[in-house]
């Protein structure tokens, strides 16, 4: 069944496609961010706004919202009944 999580400003994404969220500070993400745009591959979310999170589908895409990681893996972990305690201990 398909869970859509909002990833900020009215957009929103299937949890079952989300492979990984991870925070775009890190050269290697920056770098892994440009190639997906220079390949087309990349889905701006953030409406103008600085990208605090890249999110990884399972087809290869990266989705870039403006909200934080955290905030994106609550709402995942909200939708599927499960606790984040443990990804919120780093």
């Amino acid at each position: 069944m398909n869970r859509l999580v909002n990833i900020g400003f009215g957009n929103v994404v299937n949890s079952n496609k989300i492979v990984g969220i991870i925070s775009p500070e890190a050269a290697p993400i920056k770098r892994m961010v440009q190639n997906a745009k220079d390949a087309g591959t990349a889905i701006d979310a953030t409406c103008g706004r600085k990208t605090k999170a890249v999110i990884v589908t399972d087809s290869g895409h990266l989705l870039l919202s403006a909200l934080l990681p955290e905030t994106i893996t609550g709402r995942v972990n909200a939708k599927e009944g499960t606790d984040n305690t443990a990804l919120s201990a780093e």
